[in-house]
C-alpha cells in the first residue's frame, strides 16, 4: 500500500508541475490540490506514515 502512496504523490507532482507551466488548464491545478489533500488526509485518518 505504501508504494501506491508513493507512485500517487509523484503523478501528483508530475501533473501539478504540469498544470503550473500551462497556463490555459488552470483548473487541472486545483483538481490536483484537493486529490493530494484527500490523500493526506487518509493518510493520517488511517495512521500511516509516509
Amino acid at each position: 500500500m505504501g508504494n501506491i502512496l508513493y507512485l500517487i504523490a509523484v503523478i501528483l507532482i508530475i501533473g501539478w508541475i504540469f498544470g503550473a507551466f500551462v497556463y490555459s488548464v488552470g483548473g487541472l491545478i486545483h483538481i490536483l490540490l484537493v486529490l493530494a489533500v484527500i490523500a493526506i488526509i487518509y493518510n493520517v485518518i488511517s495512521g500511516r506514515r509516509v
